[in-house]
């Protein structure tokens, strides 16, 4: 059982950044395939970004890219996310998933679908202003 804990959400105005990390329990983290994802009111869980359990690789929606960063820090058991130049439209509750049983070939092409990760964080929600 894998335990994922949010963290870093709140209100912010527009145009500004907000720093979410993402803890995770258990010896194995180094191992898993991470995911952000968020879903805003009356919408379906999106995907937002990726990243391999080396950190060698990152994935985005072009709706974040080039603001957004995910990192990782293996030796801490913890992901992060980055959000700089927040728009309205990024008001959601932000959620870390991981994926703990693909193949790394299979998750590479697959790792915007909510049914590959096997574990979820409770979420965290981030409001911007306008």
């Amino acid at each position: 059982q894998v335990q994922l804990v949010e963290s870093g959400g709140g209100l912010v105005q527009a145009g500004g950044s907000l720093r979410l990390s993402c803890a995770a329990s258990g010896r194995a983290f180094s191992t898993y395939n991470m995911g952000w994802f968020r879903q805003a009111p009356g919408k379906e869980r999106e995907f937002v970004a990726a990243i391999t359990w080396s950190g060698d690789n990152t994935y985005y929606a072009d709706s974040v890219k080039g603001r957004f960063t995910i990192s990782r820090d293996n030796a801490k058991n913890t992901l992060y996310f980055q959000m700089n130049s927040l728009k309205p439209e990024d008001t959601a509750v932000y959620y870390c998933a991981a994926d703990t049983t693909r193949a790394l070939r299979y998750y590479i092409h697959n790792y915007q679908r909510t049914g590959v990760y096997d574990y979820w964080g409770q979420g965290t929600q981030v409001t911007v202003s306008s």
